[in-house]
């Protein structure tokens, strides 16, 4: 049986480790379920979810040329059973003093962006070497 990305097939966990659960597949061959795909929630500990010999429904995610399946148990449930993940709220960006992103157009070029890039660099620039002149006493200090 050929695995096809997106089908919703039944394994059996064979192996779990700190970073996922492998599961065999019909056909024989072996995925991988990313810790981050058992469960919509997050995972501190696989086995709190899974142990060794669970028959499991998994959703294909994809198939690399080398022959690795990444799986997903969480995308494999019908979307009535999954909790409708919450919105993260957007973090405020501190510590710098360049505009947020709501104060630049929606679409710039390369040319904009390059430009925007110069003129930051240029007064970050000379802001450190005033700082960096105030502190060895200026230009032209002699030393004695």
């Amino acid at each position: 049986m050929s695995i096809e990305v997106g089908s919703k097939v039944q394994g059996k966990v064979t192996g779990i480790t700190n970073f996922g659960a492998f599961v065999e597949l019909p056909g024989g061959s072996t995925g991988l379920v990313h810790i981050s795909e058992v469960a919509d929630n997050y995972v501190k500990d696989i086995n709190e979810h899974l142990k060794v010999g669970d028959i499991v429904e998994v959703k294909v995610m994809n198939v690399e040329a080398d022959g690795k399946i990444g799986l997903s148990i969480r995308k494999a449930k019908p979307q009535a059973e999954r909790p409708e993940r919450p919105e993260r709220p957007q973090r405020p960006r501190g510590g710098n003093n360049r505009p947020n992103d709501r104060d630049r157009p929606m679409k710039e070029n390369f040319e904009q962006k390059m430009t925007r890039f110069l003129k930051d660099s240029e007064d970050r620039l000379s802001t450190l070497k005033r700082a960096t002149e105030s502190k060895r006493g200026g230009r032209g200090a002699k030393r004695g």
